[in-house]
């Protein structure tokens, strides 16, 4: 078939490349003048499923109204007057009892780990530079007590099959000798040793090379306007450089699906969530992180892209802004240099802030909704890189009729 992606992140192109392995035509649009131009470009880079727990938890009420008070917190809920925000919030707050944060937590996982195993599978059948670090994440605490309850927190997604290893303040600073200067700071760490890192960018553009050169087509710099339908089908999708048809259609355009949905009868539960992340390069300093990160008190994820390291933090119900100002990254980036205070050239920091495509129950949307041929991959959240390939997967397999390899219980509305 003659398929037509919507969408040419991280999320859009593995699925085009998916897509293409199965011998259909591929074409992907996208807006901006690359691919992996948006949220692809600037997250943490953390293949992740160590890091599965869903942001829908008890804990999170709580941690929504304060931030209403406290200017500093990671997760920050602003009033607004869009009506987007309150529907998804109510939403959002059924999700977070115990039973369904364990759920949903359980679903991710299987997902995530299920997305790792074709990340490796692509990887070993493709040459792609994309600065990998496959040594693990550390997960740290500050305190005995929260790293305690970090550890017995992990035993669920450990009780999945996710290998952890319980780190004292000494083992972390074997682990990554670069954390020395901060040794007193650190109580200890959870390492997963299974998750990885890598530039998601780098890897969409290379990916989507490979694509173009077996023959298939990639539109940047094309605004998608709309979908045209008739009767259970879409026939054609619209946008500023002409009509594009196909004989199947995936919507992938995370923050921004909802609203191209919209307009033709379908109500996605996703919102935009605005994180920001620094890219430092390293330069000459002795010392740079080695694996990479988490500082679970701060909530502060740092990762090294060969002569580069990406730090990434805050969580911000902003709608679809994506403005950003120098303070906006004061306290990431002063954690990251107590952490590592020769890590990198932190005055040549690269400011930058995007949207994360979030569900309620952080799980993304698959498979079809109304429109027999319009296939639905998005919603990914905040570890869309970590998903990405699974997600892709999965959606070939669908468009395919074919049985994805794991269980769609839970994940397939």
């Amino acid at each position: 078939m003659r398929v037509i992606v919507l969408g040419g992140g991280v999320v859009g192109v593995t699925t085009a490349y998916q897509l293409q392995k199965d011998g259909h035509e591929v074409v992907i649009l996208d807006r901006q003048a690359q691919v992996a131009a948006e949220t692809s470009w600037g997250n943490a880079g953390m293949i992740a499923p160590g890091h599965s727990f869903v942001w829908s938890s008890p804990k999170a009420p709580m941690i929504l109204l304060k931030s209403l008070l406290l200017k500093d917190q990671a997760l920050r809920f602003k009033l607004s007057a869009d009506p987007r925000l309150y529907s998804w919030s109510w939403l959002f707050l059924m999700e977070c009892t115990a039973e369904k944060a364990r759920r949903n937590t359980l679903l991710k996982h299987r997902l995530a780990a299920y997305s790792q195993s074709v990340l490796h599978e692509v990887i070993a059948d493709e040459q792609i530079d994309y600065d990998r670090n496959d040594r693990g994440i550390v997960y740290f605490h500050r305190s005995q007590q929260a790293l305690d309850k970090g550890v017995e927190h992990m035993k669920l997604l450990e009780s999945d099959g996710q290998e952890i290893r319980v780190l004292d303040r000494d083992g972390v600073v074997a682990l990554d000798p670069s954390l020395a200067s901060a040794r007193d700071k650190i109580a200890g760490g959870i390492y997963c040793p299974t998750d990885e890192t890598g530039d998601p960018a780098k890897f969409t553009r290379a990916l989507a090379a490979k694509i173009v050169e077996r023959g298939g087509e990639i539109r940047t710099g094309t605004t998608i306007t709309g979908i045209e339908t008739s009767g259970d089908g879409v026939t054609q999708v619209l946008t500023d450089k002409g009509e594009f048809k196909g004989d199947a259609y995936v919507l992938a355009l995370g923050s921004y699906s909802p609203l191209i949905a919209e307009a033709i009868g379908i109500g996605l539960p996703i919102y935009p969530i605005k994180g920001y992340s620094l890219t430092i390069p390293v330069g000459n300093r002795p010392h740079p992180p080695t694996i990479a990160s988490v500082d679970e008190h701060n909530l502060v994820a740092i990762s090294r892209f060969g002569d580069r390291i990406r730090v990434t933090a805050t969580a911000e119900f902003a709608g679809y802004d994506t403005s950003h100002k120098p303070a906006d990254f004061a306290f990431m980036k002063g954690v990251t240099q107590e952490l590592y205070p020769e890590g990198a050239d932190y005055d040549r920091a690269e400011m930058w802030a995007g949207l994360r495509p979030m569900t309620p129950n952080n799980l993304p949307e698959f498979g079809r909704r109304r429109l027999r041929n319009l296939y639905l991959n998005t919603g990914h959240g905040h570890i869309g890189w970590t998903m990405s390939h699974g997600s892709a997967s999965i959606t070939a397999d669908l468009i395919a009729g074919r049985q994805p390899a794991i269980s769609m219980d839970g994940l397939l509305n």
